[in-house]
C-alpha cells in the first residue's frame, strides 16, 4: 500500500460550510482538469482544489482509506451552518476494481459547491481561495485506436468464458474491453461532464482524478442508519423495428437477462444482510437510456450498526453486476481471459462526509483521462446463453455515452 498525503493535512484545517444560493454544479468548475463531481439531475456535489489526497493499492485499499479519513476528519475544526448529508468535510473517491496492481484515491478538495433537497451550500476546507474560471474548450477532432483489448480479442474472450459457462465452471462473469480516444487538444473535463450531464440526467455524472464518466448504478447509498443500492444487470439496445415498449417486454421476458439480473441482486442482498435488521427488494422494472435499457432494482436496508460507507463498500464489491458470481471464480476468470488492468473503472466512485455517509456508484460508461487521450471501458455480463457478437454489440453501445460527449454530439 501506498499513502500520500498532502503537506497542509499536517495542519489544523478548518472546513467552512454556508448557505448559498442555487447555482449550476457543473457550471462552477473552473479549470479544465481538476474536475471532482456527483452530480444527477442538477443536485449533488462538485468541487476543486486538492487540501489533501490520500492514495492506497492492494487488498486492504478500502480499510486504508476508511482509517485515513476518519484520522483526517478527527482534526479538523467543522463549522457547519446545514449539518445535512454532504455538507462540512467531504472527499470524493475512486477505488480500484482489482486488489492488484490497484491504485485508488481520495481527494479532498478546497471548495465544494453542493445542492440536495432544496438545500444549497459552498464548503472550503484548509486555504479555499479565488480560482480564475477558464472557458470551457472543445475539441475539433477525435481519432480512436484499439486499447489493450481490442473488439477482435474481446470476442474470443467472450466465446471462451461461454464455452466454460456451458460447461459449469460458473454462473456469471463480466468481461470488459477498452478503446483509446485521442483528441486534438487537451481534453477539457468540464465539456465532458456537461456533454454526459444533459444527454444522461438519469445517471451519476462523476469525475475524480481524471476518471470521467456517468454510471446509472448506485451501489450504495449510506445516510444514519438507512443504506440502499440500484442493481442494474440484464440490457438491451435499440434494434430496428422495434419501439420502446417492445424492446422493455422483450427484456423483462428474456430468460438470459432475467437470471443475469437475479444473480446480481442476489449477490448483493446476501452480502449486505448481515449488516441490516431489515431488507426490501423492489424490481426488476426496466431503466431506459438513450444508449440502452437495463433491467433495475431498488434495494433498501436499515443498518443494525454503524459500518462507515467504505467498510460497506468493501464487502459489497466486486457484485456480481461487475464481477460475476461465485465472485471469486469469475475475478480468477476476468484475470485470465480480460488481459488488461481496469484501473478504477467498475469500482466503486463517488463521495463520503465527516460522518461516514455519502454515496458510491460504480464506475461505468467511463474513461481515464490524461492530456489528449481518454481510455474508454465497456463490459457486458455473461451467462451461459450468452452470444459473442450480441455481446460486442452490447459493448459498443455502452461506449457511447462517453465518446458523443466527447465528440460534442
Amino acid at each position: 500500500m501506498t499513502t500520500a498525503p498532502a503537506s497542509r493535512t499536517r495542519e489544523r484545517l478548518r472546513a467552512h460550510t454556508r448557505r448559498a444560493a442555487g447555482y449550476d454544479l457543473l457550471g462552477r468548475l473552473p479549470a479544465p482538469t481538476g474536475a471532482l463531481s456527483w452530480v444527477r439531475d442538477g443536485s449533488g456535489l462538485v468541487g476543486w482544489g486538492e487540501a489533501a489526497r490520500f492514495e492506497a493499492s492492494g487488498p486492504d485499499r478500502f480499510a486504508a482509506a476508511d482509517r485515513w479519513w476518519r484520522e483526517f476528519t478527527d482534526e479538523l475544526e467543522v463549522d457547519d451552518e446545514l449539518d445535512v448529508p454532504g455538507t462540512g468535510p467531504v472527499a470524493f473517491l475512486s477505488m480500484a476494481f482489482s486488489d492488484r496492481p490497484g491504485h485508488s484515491v481520495l481527494v479532498v478538495p478546497e471548495v465544494v459547491v453542493g445542492r440536495r433537497n432544496g438545500h444549497s451550500w459552498t464548503t472550503t476546507i484548509g486555504a479555499g481561495g479565488r480560482w480564475r474560471v477558464e472557458p470551457v474548450r472543445r475539441p475539433t477532432e477525435v481519432r480512436y485506436a484499439d486499447g489493450q483489448v481490442p473488439v477482435t480479442g474481446y470476442r474470443e474472450a467472450v466465446r471462451t468464458a461461454v464455452d466454460r459457462m456451458r460447461a459449469g465452471d460458473l454462473d456469471k462473469v463480466v468481461l470488459a474491453h477498452d478503446l483509446l480516444a485521442v483528441a486534438d487538444i487537451d481534453i477539457d473535463h468540464r465539456f465532458v461532464l456537461e456533454g454526459l450531464a444533459r444527454r444522461y440526467p438519469e445517471c451519476w455524472v462523476y469525475a475524480v482524478d481524471g476518471l470521467i464518466g456517468a454510471t446509472p448504478e448506485l451501489l450504495l447509498r449510506r445516510s444514519g442508519s438507512v443504506v440502499d443500492s440500484r442493481v442494474l444487470a440484464g440490457t438491451t439496445w435499440p434494434h430496428d423495428g422495434m419501439s420502446d415498449d417492445e424492446l422493455a417486454a422483450a427484456l423483462l421476458s428474456s430468460g438470459k437477462n432475467l437470471d443475469e439480473h437475479e444473480y446480481a441482486v442476489t449477490s448483493l442482498v446476501e452480502t449486505l444482510r448481515p449488516f441490516c435488521s431489515t431488507m426490501s427488494v423492489d424490481g426488476p422494472s426496466v431503466l431506459r437510456l438513450p444508449n440502452v435499457s437495463h433491467l433495475s432494482s431498488d434495494v433498501i436496508g436499515t443498518l443494525s450498526g454503524t459500518p462507515s460507507l467504505l467498510a460497506l463498500g468493501e464487502a459489497l464489491h466486486p457484485t456480481a453486476a461487475v464481477g460475476g458470481t461465485p465472485r471469486a471464480d469469475a475475478i480468477t476468470m476476468i484475470d485470465e481471459l480480460e488481459g488488461m488492468d481496469r484501473g478504477r473503472y467498475a469500482g466503486p466512485v463517488g463521495w463520503i462526509d465527516g460522518n461516514g455517509d455519502g454515496e458510491l456508484g460504480i464506475a461505468l460508461r467511463c474513461a481515464q483521462v490524461e492530456g489528449r487521450t481518454a481510455r474508454l471501458y465497456a463490459g457486458c455480463g455473461l451467462v451461459a446463453e450468452s452470444d459473442p457478437d450480441s455481446e460486442v454489440r452490447e459493448a459498443h453501445a455502452k461506449m457511447l455515452p462517453f465518446r458523443e460527449a466527447l465528440e460534442g454530439m
